[in-house]
């Protein structure tokens, strides 16, 4: 029992530590030291924000006081009552004194709450004191509701009414309230969305990291689905965060505001209520335990079945020239069942935690009247007071019972923690190269060179090339051949910075200066426009530059087709093979680099404009780097980088390299 509460302890800490990651760089810059920092600066905001509900408070009655004196001293003379006992007693220099204390702290750290992290800050305070004002309008409701009722059963008349009339007021004051609240929680829950996915982004894309992750290799990484922790976990942790924490702090007002006055009450029902919440609480955390692990499995598996819904779409045409829909559907399938069988758990787990919330909430009416039903025939009680009682007896319920009426909400949010953080973790890992196959050291030349050279796959020991050495200057060329799963793309992967290096040395031009063409060129989701500049701006070269560009590499259909260069379309889908690799040779026409290495760039096109598009690149004198297993290759480069399948290689003259047939 000791070891399962050891271990429930460490996963609650556990899980504040990340939600803590993940919540405060938002509000404030994180360090692993100011932490505390952070949670003075929440208690500080209180300390604001309660001086300021008295500030407000009192200069609002002054001012109906001045306006309007009679009305205010018969319908709010107990207000002004309790603001008087305030502000002549300490009550007021201890509100005022933490006020200021409150103000200062945040003064003392506006440097770290620039690039407007000062924006949430506020807007929390303002939901607080809206939280606060209607906490304590409900507060003063219970006492209407006892008032009310014992001058209905004397039959007070003008009692009864100057009630119900202060009553009118107080729900007239706490509808616009309650509706700013919800409007200014989901502002900040937007802001912070917006702040988060933009920060998720910035270092996904870092650094290569969205590369490091290969999130499509399912067996070489524990983080699935980038795009739905950035999307839908995002988008779920802030709401849920918002949702939560005021409805925490919601239900300890409730409980500071209504204890005491039930307390006045009945010692008994307080009593009675705490003992019974606490039980029924601690019940249903033990028993949903397994809850939180369904609930994580249940957001992955989902995303594995949109992935594999959005797979299909993104390879239509591959799977129809297959007729592969008979295997499509299998696969699918079977991410569905994955996420229908972890749901009927779920729903199974719900259902009964269900049934012990509605015992213990049922269970729980019993008891004011179990309490108080000998006072009130007895004649030590009135019945307005029961009244209130029950009131105040139900606010505190919904209080102490909050984890009962939220435990699913826990569970998911707890889910959202573990896939965010465990996705932020994974990133900052990668940025603080963690990820030693990734580590890549290249230096700067005019010339690419490489010396001593020896790649293996990343994460395995799988070598592919040992001790290779070689240069080449502007203007020159080399052919990589040899056969299939040898290393002529890793090696590429090396050179383009994208795979570390075993051992030696690489030096190539500086970014900007060494493009790579793939077989299957890179299709942006933008216009015909964006797809040529790409990665340049868009806006570098005129409409008459770009379509002299997709002359150059014989492609005048597009333009007919499209003569609106910003139309956009999906291009991969539209556009053929062959299509694609001639617009990439116009991309890199207009990029115009030194140096370009082409993975089977032109495997796709013809040999005629094979010869044409290689000829583009000897007039502008790019240095070049081509795999391929045409013969007619050769013809295009100087030099002939034969790679072997037992980690040799050999450097020959292209006009004395003869290609053999397999």
């Amino acid at each position: 029992m000791t070891s399962s509460i050891s271990k429930a302890q460490k996963g609650l800490v556990s899980q504040l530590i990340k939600l803590r990651k993940l919540t405060q760089p938002y509000f404030l810059p994180y360090t692993k030291n100011n932490g505390w920092l952070f949670v003075y600066l929440l208690i500080a905001l209180l300390f604001c924000v309660g001086g300021t509900v008295l500030f407000l408070l009192t200069g609002l009655m002054s001012l109906l006081t001045n306006l309007a004196p009679d009305v205010t001293n018969q319908f709010l003379g107990g207000v002004q009552n309790s603001l008087k006992v305030i502000w002549n007693g300490p009550s007021g220099i201890i509100i005022s004194s933490l006020f200021a204390l409150g103000i200062f702290s945040f003064i003392t750290v506006r440097g770290q709450l620039r690039q407007r992290r000062w924006l949430p800050w506020l807007l929390l305070g303002v939901i607080i004191l809206m939280l606060l004002s209607v906490n304590g309008i409900n507060a003063g409701i219970t006492f209407l509701v006892r008032d009310i009722t014992n001058a209905l059963i004397q039959k007070d008349e003008s009692e009864s009414y100057k009630n119900l009339w202060i009553l009118g007021i107080c729900f007239i004051a706490a509808l616009p309230i309650r509706s700013f609240q919800f409007y200014f929680s989901a502002k900040l829950q937007l802001l912070w969305r917006e702040w988060l996915s933009k920060s998720l982004i910035t270092d996904y894309l870092d650094d290569r990291t969205y590369y490091i992750l290969n999130p499509n290799d399912e067996s070489e990484t524990n983080v699935d689905n980038p795009d739905q922790r950035i999307t839908e976990d995002a988008r779920d942790f802030t709401a849920q965060t918002i949702d939560l924490s005021l409805n925490i702090f919601d239900s300890l007002l409730v409980f500071s505001l209504n204890i005491f006055i039930l307390l006045s009450i009945s010692k008994e029902l307080t009593l009675a209520l705490i003992v019974y919440a606490t039980l029924v609480s601690s019940l249903l955390l033990f028993a949903s335990r397994k809850l939180f692990k369904l609930n994580y499995d249940q957001l992955r598996f989902e995303a594995d079945f949109r992935y594999g819904l959005v797979h299909v779409r993104n390879n239509a045409e591959s799977i129809a020239f297959y007729s592969g829909e008979n295997q499509e559907e299998k696969e699918v399938s079977r991410r569905l069942k994955s996420v229908v069988d972890n749901f009927n758990l779920l729903i199974i787990w719900e259902a009964l935690l269900r049934v012990l919330q509605r015992s213990g909430i049922y269970g729980s009416v019993f008891i004011p009247f179990i309490i108080l039903a000998g006072p009130i025939l007895s004649g030590q009680m009135d019945y307005g007071s029961f009244q209130q009682a029950n009131l105040n007896y139900n606010l505190l319920e919904g209080s102490l019972f909050f984890i009962i009426y939220k435990i699913e909400a826990l569970a998911r949010f707890s889910a959202s923690i573990g896939r965010l953080e465990g996705f932020q973790s994974n990133m900052n890992e990668i940025r603080n190269n963690q990820f030693e196959d990734f580590k890549v050291e290249i230096k700067n030349n005019d010339s690419i060179i490489l010396k001593n050279v020896s790649i293996k796959t990343p994460g395995k020991d799988n070598y592919l090339i040992n001790n290779l050495n070689l240069s080449l200057e502007t203007g020159q060329s080399l052919l990589v051949v040899g056969p299939s799963g040898c290393g002529k793309t890793s090696l590429l992967r090396a050179i383009s910075g994208l795979w570390a290096i075993q051992s030696g040395e690489i030096e190539t031009p500086s970014n900007g200066e060494l493009l790579f063409i793939p077989q299957k060129p890179y299709m942006t989701l933008g216009s015909l426009r964006e797809q040529l500049c790409y990665p340049l701006d868009k806006n570098r070269f005129s409409d008459d530059h770009l379509k002299a560009v997709l002359e150059e590499v014989k492609l005048p259909q597009i333009i007919q087709r499209y003569p609106d260069l910003d139309i956009k379309q999906d291009w991969q889908r539209l556009l053929s093979l062959g299509e694609q690799q001639r617009l990439a040779f116009a991309r890199l026409l207009l990029n115009s680099p030194k140096y370009v290495v082409l993975d089977e760039a032109t495997s796709a096109l013809d040999v005629n404009t094979e010869k044409h598009l290689y000829e583009l690149l000897n007039k502008r004198e790019m240095a070049c780097i081509s795999v391929g297993h045409r013969p007619t290759l050769k013809n295009y480069h100087e030099n002939v980088l034969e790679i072997t399948e037992n980690k040799g290689w050999r450097l020959l003259p292209a006009a004395s390299y003869q290609f053999t047939e397999n």
